[in-house]
């Protein structure tokens, strides 16, 4: 299970969806024994080969990649979720061609005024690059240059190293829900419905209903699934008024709060897949 410092807000949302897919596995006839990212680290699944996580600790990632590397099928991999770490997840991203906002990669402790009017990004988004996100003030908006050097400040005090600046994009927010070679997609808009982690969705404000390719954003979010290496995974993008879509997050097991109990048995298929695979190998 996932460590509750790395559920901000979602503790309840990410221990449910973990429960009802150990539900449809049961029922799949799979034994399923439930530890926490505690005790995993302290190396009481030490006997199971088959690993089904919500980890985000770095041990705990680190614990995983061992398993991974020794013949373990481990769902999200390892690798994967710490490429869903913001600095890494950017750099592939951009690296990637996949469509993202223009961005910054700083430490906390320098100056970023300059480039930020070099590069002609006023209002922007300051998020924490070496980790997974712990608390709200993790990622923050800036209406222009002297308030994002002013949060990157704010950020070197608290011990954050690096940082993510994203411009920020005009549109609708959609926050989708996916699953690897899986039929399974899911996406609302969070303003809408009133769904929010941190309140951060108001700063686009209302839906205006801009049309955009379905079809196009399934792709997009299955190709940065790909080249994450997360099979299970969800996040939020931006459509533009042109019908653009640029990913401006993306994440290793998610919540799936609004769509859970559809989600749960597509993720048991897809596990249940894997295992075949793996037992093939």
């Amino acid at each position: 299970m996932r460590a509750g410092a790395f559920s901000p807000n979602h503790i309840g949302n990410d221990t449910t969806i973990f429960n009802n897919v150990a539900d449809q596995l049961r029922k799949r006839g799979c034994e399923v024994n439930i530890y926490s990212e505690e005790q995993f680290c302290a190396g009481a699944a030490d006997g199971e080969h088959i690993i089904l996580n919500m980890c985000r600790e770095h041990r705990s990632i680190t614990m995983l990649q061992e398993r991974e590397d020794a013949g373990d099928l481990v769902i999200n991999s390892g690798y994967g979720i710490e490429n869903c770490i913001r600095e890494r997840m950017t750099r592939i991203l951009m690296g990637s061609g996949i469509p993202h906002p223009q961005s910054l990669i700083v430490s906390t402790d320098e100056g970023v005024r300059d480039a930020l009017t070099a590069a002609k990004i006023g209002p922007c988004w300051i998020k924490r690059g070496e980790s997974h996100t712990q608390h709200r003030e993790d990622v923050c908006f800036a209406r222009h240059a002297e308030e994002a050097q002013e949060i990157l400040q704010e950020f070197f005090l608290r011990g954050i190293k690096r940082a993510v600046i994203n411009r920020h994009l005009e549109g609708d927010l959609v926050k989708f829900y996916g699953i690897a070679g899986s039929p399974f997609f899911y996406w609302f808009y969070p303003y809408e419905v009133g769904y929010s982690k941190y309140g951060d969705e108001a700063i686009n404000g209302h839906v205006h209903d801009l049309k955009f390719d379905l079809d196009r954003l399934k792709a997009i979010c299955n190709r940065a699934a790909e080249v994450l290496d997360v099979k299970i995974y969800g996040g939020d993008c931006i459509i533009s008024e042109d019908g653009s879509i640029q990913i401006i997050d993306f994440n290793d097991w998610p919540s799936f709060a609004p769509c859970r109990m559809e989600a749960a048995p597509h993720i048991a298929k897809f596990v249940m897949s894997e295992i075949k695979k793996h037992h093939k190998n």
